[in-house]
C-alpha cells in the first residue's frame, strides 16, 4: 500500500500490548486547521484493510469539512477489534494517550462502534476528544443532524429533480436503519414519504417498525434496490453503489447517511449517464460533523441545526455547479471543496510580525 502517496501529512499506528489496542490515526490535511474525523471501532479482517479505510475516510474528511465551510481539515482513526468484546477503558484511555500526544493535530469523536460515553472516556486522558455526552458538557448523539444534513440534501435533490423540495408521496428506500437510518426514517415519515428498508439488525428494523407500522421491510439491501423506489439512501456502510448495483436501480436520486458510498470514482460518472441524481455523501451527512465543531464554542443544538440546515443550499450549489460544466456532482463537488482548501488553506501561511 501506498502510504506515501496518498496525500496524507501523517499516519500512525497505535499499538499497546496491555490493553489489546492496535489502531491506525490518519491525518489528511491541516490546511483549513486541525483535523477532525471520529473514530471508528470494526474488526477489520487485516491491518491492510484497517489502513485503507483510515486514509480513505480521512480523505473525505477534509473535503466535507471543506464543503460544510468549518475551519477544520480532515482525519480519522480506527480501531482494530470488535467493539462488542474488545472495548474497554483501558483500550479506550490507551487510545487517548495516543491522541494527546498528537498535540492537537488530530480532533477525534465518534464514529461506527463508538458512542458518546467512550468519548467521554477517551476524553480522561485528551483535551481532543469531542462529540461527548450531554452529561459532560457535550453536544450528545450526533446522529440527529447527521440526519438532518441527508434530509437537508435529499429535499435539494428532490426539488432539482421534480422542481419541488418534498419527499411527500416518494418511495424512499433506506439501507440501513442505525442510529442515522432511523432519524432520517422519521424525519421521510413526517414528510409524507413512502418507504422501505433493510437492516443487517433485525432488532433496528423492529425497533423502525413500532415507531411506523406502515414502514415496508426488504429482506436485504439486494431485495431492497430491486423494488421499484424513487429515493435510494444507503445508510449503513461503505461501497453501497458499485457498477452492478447502478445497471439496475431504479431510483431516480441517490442521497444515504453512509460514508464512501461508491466503490469507485467512475461509479460518479455511471450514476450520471444512468440519469440518477447523485448527492454526494460527505455532502449531506456532514451535519454530525457540524454538531460535533459546535461543541467546541460551547454547543448550542438550535444554532448547530440552523448551521446544518445549510446543507440544502450547499447541495443546490453542487447540483447547478454540475449541470453548468457537465459532470457529475461528485466531480461539481470535490472542485469546490479542493477550492476552498487552496483558498483558505493558503492564508495559514500568512502570519502577521511580531
Amino acid at each position: 500500500m501506498d502510504i506515501l502517496g496518498s496525500g496524507h501529512e501523517q499516519v500512525v499506528f497505535c499499538s499497546d500490548p496491555g490493553s489489546g489496542l492496535r489502531a491506525v490515526i490518519a491525518i489528511h490535511s491541516t490546511a483549513l486547521g486541525p483535523a477532525l474525523g471520529g473514530t471508528r471501532f470494526y474488526p477489520y479482517a487485516t491491518e491492510d484493510d484497517a489502513v485503507a479505510d483510515a486514509l480513505r475516510l480521512s480523505r473525505a474528511m477534509s473535503y466535507k469539512n471543506s464543503l460544510a465551510g468549518l475551519d477544520l481539515g480532515g482525519g480519522k482513526a480506527v480501531i482494530i477489534g470488535d467493539p462488542r468484546t474488545d472495548k474497554t477503558e483501558a483500550l479506550l484511555r490507551a487510545y487517548g494517550r495516543f491522541v494527546e500526544a498528537l498535540g492537537g493535530r488530530y480532533l477525534t469523536a465518534c464514529d461506527v462502534g463508538t458512542y458518546n460515553a467512550d468519548l467521554d472516556v477517551v476524553a480522561r486522558e485528551t483535551r481532543f476528544a469531542h462529540g461527548r455526552s450531554l452529561a459532560y458538557g457535550g453536544c450528545g448523539d450526533s446522529s440527529v443532524l447527521t440526519a438532518y444534513g441527508v434530509f437537508q440534501g435529499m429535499r435539494a435533490a428532490a426539488e432539482h429533480r421534480w422542481g419541488t423540495p418534498s419527499l411527500a408521496g416518494r418511495t424512499v428506500a433506506v439501507a440501513g436503519v442505525g442510529k442515522v437510518g432511523s432519524e432520517l426514517v422519521d424525519l421521510l415519515a413526517a414528510d409524507g414519504a413512502e418507504l422501505v428498508v433493510t437492516d443487517v439488525d433485525p432488532a433496528a428494523v423492529d425497533r423502525v417498525r413500532a415507531r411506523h407500522p406502515q414502514v415496508r421491510v426488504a429482506a436485504d439491501t439486494a431485495e431492497l434496490v430491486g423494488m421499484p423506489h424513487d429515493v435510494y439512501a444507503p445508510c449503513a456502510l461503505g461501497g453501497a453503489l458499485d457498477a452492478a448495483t447502478v445497471a439496475t436501480l431504479p431510483a431516480r436520486i441517490v442521497c444515504g447517511g453512509a460514508n464512501n458510498q461508491l466503490v469507485t470514482p467512475r461509479i460518479a460518472d455511471d450514476l450520471l449517464a444512468r440519469g440518477i441524481l447523485y448527492a454526494p455523501d460527505y455532502l449531506v451527512n456532514a451535519g454530525g460533523v457540524i454538531q460535533v465543531e459546535d461543541e467546541r464554542h460551547g454547543f448550542s443544538f438550535e444554532r448547530a441545526r440552523e448551521r446544518a440546515a445549510g446543507i440544502f443550499d450547499v447541495a443546490q450549489r453542487v447540483f447547478r455547479t454540475a449541470d453548468a460544466d457537465g459532470v457529475s456532482p461528485a466531480v461539481a463537488a470535490d472542485r469546490l471543496a479542493e477550492e476552498r482548501i487552496r483558498s483558505v488553506g493558503r492564508l495559514a501561511t500568512i502570519r502577521l510580525p511580531r
